[in-house]
Formats: C-alpha cells, structure tokens, sequence
C-alpha cells in the first residue's frame, strides 16, 4: 500500500473514534482548549505531557539534530506518551496538522508516522489534517468541531493577553499566573460539554471570560502601561511554547518590558484566506466551494468579536489587525503573493507593532528556522525605514543558554527609543 504526501495510507479514510487523542501544547491554554474541543464531539483527547529534560532526550534519540526544536519536543512528548504505563498502540492517535509553505512543519506529520513504524508502533495513528482545505479534515463532525476549537484558541488568546498585561505589574509574583490557569480551567469546562447548543455553549463561554476577566481586575498590581512594551512575533510553536524559547517573555518581564503576543488564530485567518487563493487560482471564484469559505470566515470572525466584546476596554492600544492589515504592512518588504507562511506575517506584525506604539520587536523562532532567517535578514531595513525601532531575533535549539546580556542590552535599547519615539502608544 503507498501513501499520500502527507504520509497517510492512500484508500484510508482516518478515523479517531475509539482512541485516545493526544494533542501537543503550542501554548498550554490553546492546547487545553482544543482538546476540550475534541471531547465536546465524543472524542477522547488530552493535552501532551508538558516539555522538560526527557522531551529532550526522547526526541533527541530519533532525530539528527538538523530538525528544528519543535519537530524534536513535539516528538518527544509524544514519545513521553508511549512510556506511560496505560498506553495502547491501537488506541492511541497524535494530532499532528500539516501545512503547505517553506516551514519544515510540513513534514512533522510523515517523520512521525516514519519514527512509529521503525520503533513498531504503526497501530498509532497520526491524526493530520491540513491548512490546504482550512483543516476541514477534523473529524465526522467537522462543523461543530471546527467552530467549538475555534472559540477555545480565541478565548486561550484573550486570556493569554490579560496574563501578559497583568503579570509585570503585579505586586505578589504568582498572583496572574494562578488566575490565568483558574480562567483556562473554566473555559475548559465550558468547552467539553456535550449536547450544547451552539448559542448556548456561546453565552456560556462569554459568562466565563466575564468572570475570569474579574479575577484580573482584582489582581493587586502598580501602575498600568508604563513599561516599554514589546511586540513577539516568530515562529508559531517555539514563540508560544514557553519550554521552547527558555522562558524569553519572563525574562523580558524580569528586564522591565511588558510584552504583546502574536495569537494563535492569527494562523487561521491566514489559512482562510490561503484556501481562498487557492480556489481563485483552480478558477473557482464563484463556486459552491468558494461560498461556503467566506460563510465559514465570517462566522469565525462574528464569534471572534463577540468573546473579545468582554476584553474592549481592557485592550484598548493591544487590538489585533485583520490579515490584510498585516499583509499591507508586509507588502514592501515580503509580499505574501510571493512568500509564504510565518515570515510574512512576521514582516507585517513587526511594522504593525511600530505604527502600534511599541518600544521593541522581538522574533523568537527555532535555530536554522527559514521564516527566522529570511526575518533577520530584512528586519534591518525596516529598522531604518521606521525611526530604528529596536528589532531583534532570538534563536532557540533546545540548549540551554545564558540570555541575560542580550536581553540586558535588548531592554536598554527599547527604553532609549521608549524616549525619543515619534509614535506614542494610545
């Protein structure tokens, strides 16, 4: 039997019911989230185990060290799955999408299928669909799966953005982190519920963003906005997995910076409108296929509006742009048409975080990553085209590595343009 080119058995139709789901933790409230997502259509899933030394290891034995480092952790704690004592192949599946572009993450998805088969695991499956069709390959019950994953990641976002706003300006360390892991514990109470209406589980989950955003209010902490703010843009994973990037935004934290977080729907409203291209150019821009893409974007955009409703006056100055609005900025210096993936929304988020009043622009992304180098290399550019706004990549492996000095000298340089800067934060 051969297989597809994202590694499937072609003539298989891949089916998850009956097995466990693991689903790795790109941000743990994203991941807590989708996997409630899951279990709210009769699937049973869960979050990965978080990342430590043994992800290393294990990842470490079945790679050549040429991967990048979330290709390696996502590996590794899956293989931290199959040690744990009630683990059954055939009952087992590993959500892992892919996606069309030059990022490497194409190719997670066949390497592991490729790593299970050679350890004499191929009875687990590797659950892959992707962003080609906008991930419409979710299961039986794509719509309501789809729709539900979609307002967990929206309200993982939201409530990551108040964590990141709070947390350098409270005044007992701990206090924000305890009340982000309460939020996300409510939200994935909401979100798991089965039989719900698709308004009700709607009204449910604006009720628990509400009371979470209370906890937040009630935080003790000093004066608001005055730190340099920094905007962290980069490679998906490693920027939103904070094992993977040794724990940069605390360190920014720890230098004085407060930071803004590209989101993790950020990547959907891309795909949405990949998929679109895609059917332009197939010469079907007035087809069925074309119509049900734009209900399905407007819908996700009406249910985004609706739970960021709850944060409006808390994000006043942190509003997320539209993709075209990203696309604009990234237009002359990496045109999406010709570039594709994270780069160019990198390039366009980092010059949106300059007309947004930010004091410094960080990249986070994997050692070797191309979105991260094709960045590097034209960051200077738009550094002298917008008042040399500081802008900095920080690349991760996995090794552990001092980052004090540069974050030292990262910080220094923010607050001098904090001072002299020509765009003020609103």
């Amino acid at each position: 039997m051969g297989f597809d080119r994202t590694g499937n058995a072609r003539g298989k139709k891949p089916s998850i019911k009956g097995r466990k789901l693991y689903v790795p933790q790109m941000s743990h409230g994203g991941a807590v989230a989708f996997a409630a997502a899951f279990r709210s259509v009769g699937i049973e899933a869960q979050v990965c185990p978080d990342s430590d030394a043994r992800t290393l290891d294990l990842g470490g034995r079945y790679t050549s060290g040429e991967e990048c480092l979330p290709a390696r952790v996502t590996l590794g704690n899956f293989l931290k799955v199959v040690e744990q004592p009630d683990f059954v192949p055939e009952k087992t599946a590993f959500f892992m999408p892919t996606a069309d572009g030059p990022c490497r993450f194409g190719q997670y998805a066949p390497y592991l299928r490729k790593v299970l088969r050679d350890i004499g695991l191929q009875d687990v499956m590797v659950f892959s669909p992707s962003s080609r069709d906008g991930y419409q390959g979710m299961g039986e019950q794509v719509n309501e799966l789809q729709r539900n994953a979609l307002r967990g990641l929206i309200a993982a976002d939201a409530l990551r953005k108040m964590l990141h706003m709070t947390r350098p300006y409270e005044i007992k360390r701990g206090d924000t982190n305890a009340v982000h892991l309460r939020s996300i514990e409510r939200v994935e109470r909401v979100m798991e519920r089965q039989g719900i209406a698709t308004e009700q589980r709607m009204r449910d989950l604006v009720a628990a963003l509400a009371e979470s955003r209370e906890d937040f209010h009630a935080i003790p902490v000093r004066s608001m906005r005055t730190r340099p703010l920094i905007g962290v843009v980069g490679e998906i994973f490693c920027r939103l997995t904070p094992f993977t990037n040794d724990f940069l935004i605390r360190k920014l934290e720890e230098f004085g910076g407060e930071c803004t977080l590209a989101h993790i729907v950020e990547w959907v409203w891309y795909t949405n409108v990949e998929q679109k291209k895609r059917l332009q150019q197939a010469g079907r821009s007035i087809s069925k296929a074309m119509l049900a893409v734009q209900i399905k974007n407007h819908i996700q955009h009406k249910d985004e509006h609706r739970l960021y409703k709850v944060f409006e006056e808390d994000f006043r100055g942190y509003e997320e742009p539209a993709i075209e609005k990203i696309f604009e900025y990234s237009e002359p210096y990496l045109p999406h048409g010709g570039a594709l993936g994270e780069m160019t929304l990198s390039v366009g988020k980092a010059v949106f975080h300059y007309h947004q009043g930010c004091d410094g622009v960080v990249d986070i992304s994997p050692f070797t990553c191309m979105n991260g180098i094709v960045t590097e290399a034209i960051y200077p550019k738009i550094c002298a085209d917008l008042d040399d706004i500081p802008i900095r990549n920080f690349f991760f492996d996995g090794t552990q590595s001092d980052l004090d000095r540069d974050v030292g000298i990262f910080m220094e340089l923010t607050r001098t343009y904090q001072a002299r800067k020509k765009r003020p934060r609103p």
